[in-house]
């Protein structure tokens, strides 16, 4: 192959094309406003995309799917669930599909917990585009674009990489809701599960929790476990889902007893619920008939569903989803997740963690922010014996998709404070709401591109002045008492990053980086922190 042929069927070239896959903000406002094409018609069009590569519908079930989804935790469930059957089975192939990428998009794809490398996401990227350009296109889907958009585009490609590279079981995360997402066009996964639900999405999945319980207990199938975590909302929309649609079982999911006697791999005490939902997905899967050869010898002991009422489904046995003790295989593959940007604490690789230390958690809900308080409340709020060894505190924020600077501002600080108080905490010297643009010259990573976001509103830095006055009026309201931050708005990720190192070559400093996965990301990929 020429250079210039190489050139153009490169990693970078392939981020290019994708990103020309994204929709402007200009059309995702429209889409909102009309509320663009119907979720059945969304599927029916995956389905189209998969069969233009090669694939009928019954061919997707080769991948031995576990479907994860829920408004918060489904990633770090799946990082779970990777990390636990990669142990189990360390010969295996394990494949992995999340979102978003926190730093690139080969992220999303992984096999054994390992992004695949640059080289194979090129190959695999153009060979899902040649095939679309080349396909026959019937009359009767003549509607249907030649190419999907980004996530979509994405979900096709990691569907033909699992199947061209026959791995032995598929985790699927999925991107929003669960019964109009993309990855929802497997007939029949092994297992199914969903995890916390909250409010958000709400112009695709609705304002209510049954509304949006309804949309992610979407995912369960004919024939297949349905598995749920306990949570106080939802749980009857979900349980009366899996009746209508046919699921073979529904479980709620305590928290595992053992599991506050064991360091997870993800930080956070509420990791605690998502990892026994793991624990159930993968008893769920390896029990099942349908368990591929690779694990089939990990079977557990057999025992038949929970008697239940003639009106609801069986529930899987307590003795199957929460093995008591918890096998040593189990516990170490929760041991060793790892999942970046969620409740992960970093040394500044430039000027050392007695330096600049950096919390990264992309919560961007009201529930997962509470948690994200909780984390750094209890990580690096704890009193210290003298105030002269108090580091200087950073607060780096950024929201999206028109979600509520306030009420996310709102849960976050409630959080920061001790328990049992219900008021607002502002242990930040510093909060800086900047921009999810990379680099101060106003460019992207590649990697990174978004053309989500409002030229406009970008340009006049609108959101980012507006989570300002919600901040302002937030602590001004709360308590005269509160410390006074310096306020601080800028126009991308990478003069945040400066400005902490800055105050970190003269003192001690903490930062703590929050409210979008995107922004997360582009921290980690300024300040060159590790995945």
């Amino acid at each position: 192959m020429s250079s210039a042929a190489s050139t153009a069927r490169s990693y970078a070239a392939a981020i290019d094309a994708l990103n020309g896959l994204q929709s402007n903000a200009q059309v995702i406002d429209a889409i909102r406003k009309s509320g663009g094409k119907g979720g059945d018609v969304q599927l029916r069009e995956q389905v189209e995309y998969m069969r233009r590569i090669g694939y009928e519908a019954a061919d997707l079930n080769r991948m031995n799917v576990l479907h994860i989804t829920g408004t918060k935790g489904k990633g770090s469930t799946s990082a779970f669930v990777s990390s636990i059957l990669t142990t189990l089975a360390p010969k295996a192939k394990v494949g992995l599909y999340t979102s978003p990428h926190m730093v690139a998009v080969r992220e999303r794809i992984r096999i054994n917990g390992e992004p695949i490398a640059e080289d194979v996401f090129a190959r695999y990227f153009w060979e899902v585009w040649d095939r679309l350009e080349q396909a026959d296109k019937p009359a009767a889907d003549e509607a249907t674009p030649e190419k999907p958009a980004y996530f979509r585009y994405l979900t096709i490609m990691a569907m033909h990489v699992f199947l061209s590279e026959r791995v032995d079981a598929t985790i699927l995360e999925v991107g929003v809701g669960g019964t109009y997402d993309s990855t929802n066009i497997v007939p029949q996964p092994i297992t199914t599960g969903v995890t916390a639900l909250g409010i958000d999405h709400i112009w695709v999945l609705g304002k209510t929790w049954p509304e949006i319980a309804a949309q992610k207990g979407g995912i369960y199938k004919p024939g297949v476990p349905a598995l749920a975590i306990q949570q106080p909302e939802g749980l009857d929309v979900l349980e009366s889902r899996a009746k209508e649609l046919g699921a073979s079982s529904f479980t709620v999911v305590p928290e595992h007893p053992q599991l506050k006697a064991i360091k997870l791999g993800l930080a956070g005490s509420f990791q605690r619920s998502n990892a026994s939902l793991a624990i159930a997905l993968v008893q769920s899967f390896l029990s099942s008939s349908r368990c591929p050869p690779a694990f089939r010898s990990l079977a557990p002991a057999s025992s038949a569903p929970s008697s239940t009422s003639s009106a609801s489904l069986p529930s899987l046995p307590s003795s199957l989803i929460a093995p008591t003790p918890l096998p040593s295989a189990l516990q170490k593959g929760l041991e060793n997740a790892r999942w970046p940007g969620r409740c992960q604490t970093e040394s500044d690789p430039l000027l050392g963690g007695e330096k600049v230390k950096w919390f990264l958690d992309g919560a961007h809900t009201v529930e997962s922010l509470r948690c994200c308080g909780e984390w750094f409340r209890d990580d690096a709020l704890a009193p210290t014996s003298s105030s002269e060894n108090t580091p200087t505190r950073f607060l780096i924020f950024n929201c999206t998709s028109g979600r509520s600077g306030s009420e996310l501002l709102s849960s976050l600080l409630s959080a920061l404070a001790p328990p049992p108080s219900s008021e607002l905490a502002q242990p930040f010297d510093h909060v800086v709401f900047c921009t999810n643009t990379t680099f101060a010259s106003g460019d992207s990573k590649g990697d990174l591109t978004s053309n989500a976001v409002d030229a406009s509103d970008l340009a006049a830095l609108q959101t980012q002045h507006d989570l300002a006055s919600a901040f302002s009026t937030l602590v001004s309201s709360s308590s005269s008492s509160l410390k006074k931050a310096e306020i601080h708005v800028l126009s991308s990720i990478q003069e945040a990053v400066e400005l902490v190192r800055q105050e970190g070559e003269k003192r001690r400093v903490e930062a703590l980086v929050t409210g979008s996965l995107h922004l997360v990301g582009g921290v980690m990929a300024v300040a060159e922190l590790p995945l």
